[in-house]
């Protein structure tokens, strides 16, 4: 196995995740539908007082956005094990951890890089000042890949499951509470007209700690899962 096959396989498993999400185009809206849905229909039931919703607003986008990665999470490994190339994966030559990173990178372009293009519109809808929108984008960059990586380590243990999506749930929330009070706090912060480089640097720790655990553990889940 060489640098060149390696890439190849990389490459051709990511652009295969991607030509089967634009297949299902539906299945790709539903996260993106349920992310704009919710945040929308905050302000009917909290009011439309602007200070209100400028204090709940950081928090309403990003849990909204942390249900709409877990909506999806089940689409990462799912349909690769109903049609046994799962087993495949752990038969080949190629480590398990790489492909595992664009299975993630999939899903997250799919659903992770559509909440950030239209969060800015919805921090506006919210009353969110400039500098916060911002900041908002920023902690999705960084945050959204997370969800994905934790999202893939939860899943890989579940894939066996008829009815894993209530325990996947269970396993990954609480992996997902410390990346969401960071970043939450990094646009209230943010607003507030304070310096957000230690909220920022948190978020980015936990990007780098889960990317480079996540495709270990997920590796190895999947080979328990399947055993």
């Amino acid at each position: 196995m060489t640098s060149d096959s390696l890439l190849r396989a990389f490459s051709l498993l990511l652009k295969r995740d991607l030509t089967l999400a634009m297949r299902h185009r539906a299945e790709m809206i539903n996260p993106l539908l349920f992310f704009v849905l919710v945040t929308s229909l905050f302000p009917l039931g909290i009011g439309a007082d602007p200070k209100l919703l400028q204090a709940v607003g950081p928090g309403v986008i990003w849990v909204a956005a942390l249900l709409a990665a877990l909506l999806s999470l089940e689409g990462i490994f799912r349909s690769d094990f109903e049609d046994g190339t799962l087993e495949q994966f752990l038969l080949s030559s190629h480590p398990v951890s790489v492909l595992v990173i664009a299975k993630v990178l999939a899903h997250w372009l799919i659903t992770g890089l559509p909440l950030l293009v239209i969060s800015p519109l919805l921090g506006v809808l919210l009353g969110l000042p400039a500098d916060a929108i911002l900041i908002l984008l920023v902690t999705l960059a960084l945050g959204t890949p997370v969800l994905s990586l934790i999202g893939a380590v939860g899943v890989a243990l579940t894939v066996g499951l008829r009815k894993g999506g209530m325990i996947l749930s269970l396993l990954v929330l609480p992996l997902y509470v410390p990346l969401l009070i960071f970043a939450a706090s990094a646009v209230d912060t943010a607003a507030a007209g304070l310096p957000v480089t230690a909220h920022l640097s948190l978020i980015s720790a936990l990007l780098v700690l889960s990317l480079s655990l996540s495709p270990l553990a997920t590796a190895a889940a999947l080979r328990i899962s399947l055993s």
